[in-house]
């Protein structure tokens, strides 16, 4: 965004006419439901030149207004609206003010431009007023004491912000997880960007997911999944074997089936434990089962024991929900068969920590990714991530992703409350937003069995490999079913298995839409 404005103030765009449009947009949202009293926090930079109109805009309506300016100096620019303020007899603090009084205050301290701690005293006041008075804090473009773009908090604390408008575009660091929790409803101040500027973004800018229901929706019918001949029989509408489950996750192969039946794969085929498989036709009778896999010796499922003819005329195969341990380094057969697979190939929770753990043969996880003959999807939880890319896990979440797709050549998604996927050719998407009520043990499994079915339709329909691109559609739908589960069943009710229905509900491919 600050590269923008360069642009635009090379242009000719005058500082003053940005600033005011973005503050005036801000005034108007607050004036909507105006406060009885306000206090705005006003720093040095242009940031606290939009508090200073603001404080204008909230005056000249009748709301009682107060400034505090905790620094000595300013831009030119925010000391002529300091000025103006002060002419137009808007009271300026000449303490710090009290966090118990103000109805609202508004945070125009920093905005983008933070890169280190706001001090002691600064953050004194924050956390006070939100002992005081939580959740009637507002911050524009960025709540102070929060890193823009990594969302890490700079110092000891940073403003907790009911809501943070952000001017233009969304800031990747107010929507990774370490953020949520300062940042509060994220709302995006449109200035009307000239078309011109956003086309010339470059390949790798993360593009966002599903800001509010409406672009969600729009998102979603704008994803590139390919058109199936409406003429195609069960065996042309996508092949998938699932792998999954032990004796002691034994749900875990029953939930990814129920993701995978919700995208309308036309074939579905499982290699499972025998104490799944035997009671499968009772609940997904139309899951064609291969032999039964034996147990290892730590309960987990034998992969040795995947017969290769359960590879043979398939589109896709998912491995790894509730697998369980390998009791050691894990042997070279079965996997190598499924590197040789010339279809997509997902490796989901405890196939990701098997691979981790050691392929016999393969030096690094990153290696036997990079080997692979087909397309792949790796799916990881942060756990799983560290142990796949320890040199990477430190990374943000954006960063990381990114390299360990490079490194790998696999299509990346690395989950979160506000999950990314990245691709080797640099492209990368992360979800604005999803439904916290919906987190619980089971729901990777779901996404799990329904990218991987949504890829086998891709793979079906011909023309196109499935990219990563198809994946973060799958993981866009799984989170659109989340917010779809908790209107249509209530939070409690929200189970991994009410997303799976919320899912075979809404999948475009089969023509129906979630409706917001």
């Amino acid at each position: 965004m600050a590269s923008l404005e360069r642009r635009l103030f090379d242009s000719g765009l005058p500082v003053e006419a940005l600033m005011e449009k973005a503050a005036l947009a801000v005034s108007r949202r607050l004036l909507a439901s105006p406060p009885k009293q306000a206090v705005v926090l006003a720093g040095p930079g242009h940031n606290g030149g939009d508090g200073l109109v603001v404080a204008r805009e909230l005056h000249l309506a009748g709301v009682p207004t107060s400034i505090w300016c905790p620094f000595e100096r300013r831009k030119p620019l925010t000391e002529a609206h300091l000025r103006h303020a002060r002419w137009l007899g808007i009271p300026v603090l000449t303490e710090d003010p009290d966090p118990r009084t103000g109805d609202l205050w508004v945070d125009g301290l920093f905005g983008i431009g933070q890169n280190r701690p706001p001090g002691p005293r600064l953050e004194a006041v924050l956390s006070e007023r939100q002992r005081e008075r939580p959740q009637r804090l507002v911050a524009i473009d960025g709540p102070t004491g929060i890193c823009a773009d990594t969302g890490r908090c700079l110092g000891e604390t940073a403003a907790s912000a009911v809501t943070t408008y952000a001017i233009g575009l969304i800031k990747q660091g107010f929507v990774q997880d370490a953020a949520l929790r300062w940042v509060g409803r994220l709302e995006r101040i449109d200035l009307g960007l000239p078309a011109s500027l956003l086309a010339g973004l470059p390949p790798d800018q993360p593009l966002g997911l599903g800001f509010t229901a409406p672009l969600a929706e729009a998102d979603r019918r704008s994803a590139p999944w390919p058109a199936i001949d409406p003429a195609a029989a069960k065996y042309h509408r996508g092949r998938l074997l699932v792998v999954a489950g032990s004796r002691r996750y034994r749900g875990a192969a029953l939930l990814a089936l129920a993701g995978a039946s919700a995208a309308g794969c036309g074939s579905l085929r499982a290699a499972l434990p025998a104490e799944v498989a035997e009671a499968l036709w009772a609940v997904e009778p139309h899951v064609v089962l291969e032999p039964s896999l034996a147990a290892n010796g730590d309960g987990g499922l034998d992969l040795a024991s995947l017969a290769p003819a359960s590879l043979e005329r398939l589109d896709a195969v998912l491995i790894g929900p509730g697998l369980g341990g390998t009791g050691g380094l894990e042997r070279a057969d079965a996997w190598g068969r499924l590197r040789d697979f010339p279809g997509l190939l997902l490796i989901d929770a405890d196939g990701l920590n098997r691979l981790a753990a050691g392929i016999a043969g393969t030096p690094t996880a990153a290696a036997w990714l990079r080997g692979r003959g087909g397309p792949t999807w790796i799916t990881p939880h942060p756990g799983e991530f560290a142990r796949l890319f320890p040199d990477h896990a430190a990374r943000p979440p954006l960063e990381a992703a990114a390299r360990a797709a490079e490194d790998s050549g696999a299509a990346v998604l690395l989950k979160g409350a506000r999950s990314v996927v990245a691709a080797p050719d640099g492209h990368r998407w992360q979800l604005l937003r999803a439904c916290s009520r919906v987190a619980r043990a089971g729901l990777g499994d779901v996404l799990a069995g329904y990218a991987a079915a949504r890829g086998a339709m891709v793979m079906a329909a011909g023309g196109e490999t499935p990219s990563a691109h198809h994946l973060a559609a799958a993981v866009l739908d799984h989170a659109q079913a989340g917010f779809a589960a908790v209107r249509r069943e209530g939070a409690g009710a929200a189970t991994p298995q009410a997303v799976a229905a919320a899912l075979g509900r809404g999948s475009p491919m089969c023509g129906f839409a979630i409706t917001s």
